[in-house]
């Protein structure tokens, strides 16, 4: 969390688009930046809870696939409402899934749900699978540019690394991205080590609702 927020903070001095894969060390929940701590905790058993800089709702990480996309102001993306935004997303995993041989398809419309925990229904184009919702999406759009964490339960026996290739294809040969590595510089690691103690380990900010 804290890494994606300072990837935010310094969007417009990175200029371009970012994706970032990465894994959790341990099983966790992570919940939207408006939600109330005390609902968090009673809707599951795992702990950490760990409140998002972004909103949408709680989200188990056990076995799941996580990512997060900035874009700087001055990008296409950027400027995209919301809801557009989403389903430009949706559509761009369903083409990498679709290029696995997975069958996905977007939610034609909102399903019946509990409030406050993503992966119980599907909002409108939500990633599905089978009839159950493996993508879900939050987003965070500031004047410094736009932030999306995105969950997927993986479908089956669908191989993650071979996800994230066809992520990168995807989004090369129709957004025509040219994919770089990128390394952060020591100044935005000293940020994420300040963000990482000051906010995200401290309970006044996890409980603050």
């Amino acid at each position: 969390m804290a890494l994606d927020e300072a990837l935010l903070e310094a969007a417009p001095r990175l200029g371009r688009p970012l994706l970032r894969f990465y894994a959790w060390s341990e099983p966790a929940a992570s919940f939207g930046y408006s939600q109330h701590y005390g609902d968090v905790a009673r809707w599951t058993e795992l702990r950490p809870l760990i409140r998002r800089p972004t909103g949408g709702g709680l989200v188990p990480h056990a076995n799941d696939w996580t990512y997060s996309l900035v874009f700087p102001p001055g990008h296409s993306w950027y400027a995209l409402p919301a809801v557009a935004s989403y389903r430009r997303l949706h559509e761009w995993l369903y083409q990498a899934f679709a290029r696995m041989r997975v069958a996905t398809s977007l939610s034609p419309s909102p399903q019946k749900e509990l409030p406050g925990r993503c992966f119980v229904g599907a909002e409108q184009f939500d990633l599905l699978c089978e009839g159950r919702k493996i993508a879900g999406a939050a987003q965070r759009r500031t004047r410094l540019g736009l932030l999306i964490q995105g969950s997927i339960q993986p479908p089956g026996r669908a191989d993650r690394a071979a996800w994230q290739q066809a992520v990168r294809d995807v989004a090369a040969e129709e957004f025509r991205v040219r994919w770089e590595p990128w390394f952060p510089s020591p100044a935005l690691l000293a940020r994420v080590r300040e963000l990482a103690e000051q906010k995200y380990s401290q309970a006044a900010y996890t409980e603050k609702r």
